[in-house]
């Protein structure tokens, strides 16, 4: 056998105690993949709101937080009056609840959503739907001013087990949904759009909206006209803009990124003990097989290397399962909640993975090695 093919070999002569070792280390390994793909899969939604097309400026009422639903409503007409002020393209009113959705044939209800509480309500005229990112429907919008008619997104559908001619029963009326959207923003495709009158009448809400969308000409700065609004309308409206909202998820992440940090750190102190302690039982076991192999000429540098490399390869081993693991895991999940919300496994995520394997399994051979290399070749052979 070659001397690869040794170093391959020898860490599974004791499959258990390979296998304990590589389960502990592949658990550390599937959770830094784990949060690592949910934390790229957040940051790709939260660059979605940046998409060609859509508002690039949310106005709510000064004291909401920045976002409309359940922070304060404003009246309808300042859509039309933020036309006035300097870049400003395109407006549109929009109104935001929270209900209980009751399928009218199965009676079942939803918390999809991203309300709170409940399943999320848009109220927004169909004509300006390109403002909320939805550019294309499968099947056709509403018409504004019906009572009867919404359009559902594509986590909501699955979730509700609906399809374009659905009927859905809403704040007491049912619904027929007429289209399923996609933006590829798992909040906003886990609710549903409808008339802004139609929900304005459903929540009593008349001549009101919870924020307004602002679309940007094309050679505008957004932050100035952000600013020029703010100006407009001071102790009134607050203006943030897509760019300001997504640096505040990726700050918000960066918590993500800090625990995946500190659960690195703490998997190569725990894997690396662990493999110490088999690399040392080993080490111990073959004792005068070490010997031997020193009797017959080989250095002490190369069974350093032998020792290292079972050490590397186990921990190589457990990081593969690990990855497997972690992938799996994060898609059964997606599915079993039937989330339209895709994490992404990148090549960043996969190095991180296995140089921390690669890592655990330097520091917890280099003892064992160290020992093996130093033993006489007598004393090893008189071992018993």
């Amino acid at each position: 056998m070659s001397f690869t093919g040794l170093i391959i070999k020898n860490p599974f002569r004791n499959r258990t105690r390979a296998a304990l070792a590589i389960v502990g280390i592949a658990i550390g390994i599937a959770t830094i993949v784990v949060l690592g793909m949910i934390t790229g899969g957040l940051q790709s939604a939260t660059t979605s709101t940046l998409k060609s097309g859509a508002a690039e400026i949310t106005v709510t009422p000064i004291g909401s937080g920045g976002f409309g639903a359940g922070g304060g409503t404003l009246n309808e007409s300042l859509a039309n009056d933020l036309l006035n002020i300097s870049g400003v393209a395109n407006t549109a009113g929009i109104l935001s609840a929270s209900a209980n959705v009751t399928g009218a044939s199965t009676n079942s209800t939803s918390g999809s959503g991203f309300g709170g509480g409940g399943f999320t309500v848009i109220g927004m005229d169909s004509n300006k739907l390109s403002l909320e990112g939805i550019d294309s429907v499968n099947g056709s919008v509403y018409t504004n001013g019906s009572a009867n008619q919404l359009i559902l997104g594509t986590t909501a559908a699955k979730n509700l087990n609906k399809t374009v001619g659905s009927t859905i029963n809403i704040f007491g009326t049912n619904f027929t949904v007429t289209g399923i959207y996609q933006t590829g923003s798992f909040m906003t495709d886990g609710g549903a759009f409808m008339s802004l009158n139609t929900l304005q009448n459903l929540t009593s809400n008349d001549g009101k909206v919870s924020d307004i969308a602002v679309k940007a000409t094309d050679n505008a700065n957004v932050t100035t006209v952000s600013q020029s609004i703010k100006n407009a309308y001071p102790n009134q409206l607050t203006a943030t803009t897509a760019a300001d909202q997504a640096n505040r998820v990726n700050q918000s992440l960066g918590f993500v990124n800090t625990a995946s940090t500190a659960i690195s750190l703490l998997a190569i102190v725990i894997g690396g003990i662990g493999i110490i302690n088999v690399m040392i039982m080993s080490v111990y076991e073959r004792t005068r097989e070490i010997g031997v192999l020193k009797a017959v000429g080989w250095r002490s540098s190369r069974i350093l290397t032998m020792i290292l490399g079972e050490s590397i390869i186990l921990t190589l081993t457990a990081a593969v399962v690990g990855i497997i693991v972690g992938v799996v895991g994060v898609e059964v999940l997606l599915a079993v909640i039937g989330s339209s919300f895709t994490a992404e496994l990148t090549v960043n995520i996969l190095l991180r993975a296995l140089g921390i394997a690669f890592l655990v399994g330097l520091i917890g051979g280099l003892y064992p090695a160290y020992r093996a290399s130093r033993l006489a070749p007598t004393e090893a052979l008189r071992y018993e």
